[in-house]
């Protein structure tokens, strides 16, 4: 962890003088992308003296006080809790507004009800986004998902922010797309009638420490079945194409689409890096010091049946912003497990 937040102080140096003495207040802080940005600020505070802060809105302060206590012992770091549907408004004036909140994980494996889901995503922007005004935020950063696009065409090897297909809005597996659409729509009408800054982040596929190994993430998966031995069990076919960002990388381009992105301009935060799902169990399997094995459960597709993508473009964001991919995904996933070898001992 030491030498991950050490490489995203390396490449985010310039950017943090923005936050000097400011209030920053996040939801979803507690979930993957909330405590890789935790971990971050935390660091850059004492590395460059910024005396920021940060107030955290979560249902359950004592879960992330067990889980992180360090973070949770932090004095810049403070907690607010509530639901971000009809959370009260605490007091002051918070400069910038992370909102990365929505269903947990975990609530997502179990089966939630998709009109949950649907109504915490848009309801919950919405009453951020109510209290971004009121605490007279300047920049206000919407992770959304790369899911906004819908099915990715099979003659589109990388999508980019340009596409303008959707989910099909009759399929109730869409939900998680058309709310995420709607919660851009939401910070594109505030931005524009109120003049507060908001920026988009798609969101892809990460890997990296603290990723949940014991639910739908493929990759968390894999690194589960090679902890225990293997062998390493590809579900389906292993012919789905998917690419993975490590957490530090992703947190370099979520701080930097906060601080430079354009006001309602979205940018894909992904790696182009594609593999298949059968490639990528065999990049985790070679990751272990000891060998394990990879079984693949389904057979393989006919030619005239095209795979299924999701892999984005980020030319925007590398032109627009300079960013770029430095952690390769085999490297991303040695660390990832040597990570996760470590806790279990």
């Amino acid at each position: 962890m030491s030498e991950d937040l050490d490489h995203i102080l390396g490449l985010t140096g310039g950017l943090w003088d923005e936050i000097r003495g400011k209030r920053l207040f996040i939801t979803g802080g507690t979930g993957f992308f909330g405590r890789w940005l935790l971990e971050s600020l935390a660091c850059a505070n004492e590395a460059f003296d910024l005396q920021a802060s940060a107030l955290v809105l979560t249902r359950e302060p004592s879960s992330f006080e067990r889980n992180a206590p360090h973070l949770a012992s932090n004095p810049a770091i403070r907690f607010h809790r509530g639901d971000i549907r009809d959370f009260s408004y605490p007091e002051g004036e918070f400069s910038h507004i992370i909102h990365a909140a929505a269903t947990s994980a975990v609530a997502t494996f179990k089966g939630e009800d998709p009109l949950v889901k649907f109504d915490t995503v848009v309801g919950g922007t919405r009453r951020v986004l109510d209290f971004a005004l009121r605490c007279n935020a300047s920049k206000f950063l919407l992770t959304s998902s790369g899911a906004v696009y819908g099915k990715q065409p099979s003659g589109i090897t990388h999508i980019s922010e340009e596409y303008c297909g959707a989910p099909d809005p009759l399929d109730a597996n869409s939900v998680w797309g058309e709310s995420k659409r709607a919660a851009e729509l939401l910070c594109a009408r505030y931005a524009r009638k109120y003049g507060i800054e908001t920026k988009i982040a798609r969101c892809f596929s990460f890997l990296g420490p603290h990723l949940q190994l014991d639910i739908h993430y493929a990759a968390g998966n894999f690194i589960r079945d090679g902890l225990k031995g293997g062998p390493i069990l590809v579900k389906g076919d292993g012919t789905p194409y998917r690419s993975y960002l490590y957490a530090t990388d992703l947190v370099v381009w979520l701080w930097t689409v906060l601080f430079k992105g354009k006001t309602c301009r979205a940018y894909n935060v992904g790696s182009e890096e594609e593999t298949t799902i059968a490639s990528l169990a065999n990049t985790v399997a070679r990751g272990f010091p000891q060998p394990v094995g990879v079984s693949v459960a389904g057979g393989g597709i006919s030619s005239d049946t095209a795979a299924d993508r999701y892999v984005p473009s980020t030319r925007r964001a590398q032109k627009e912003l300079g960013l770029r991919q430095t952690v390769s995904l085999a490297e991303a996933v040695k660390r990832t497990i040597s990570f996760n070898r470590a806790r279990s001992l």
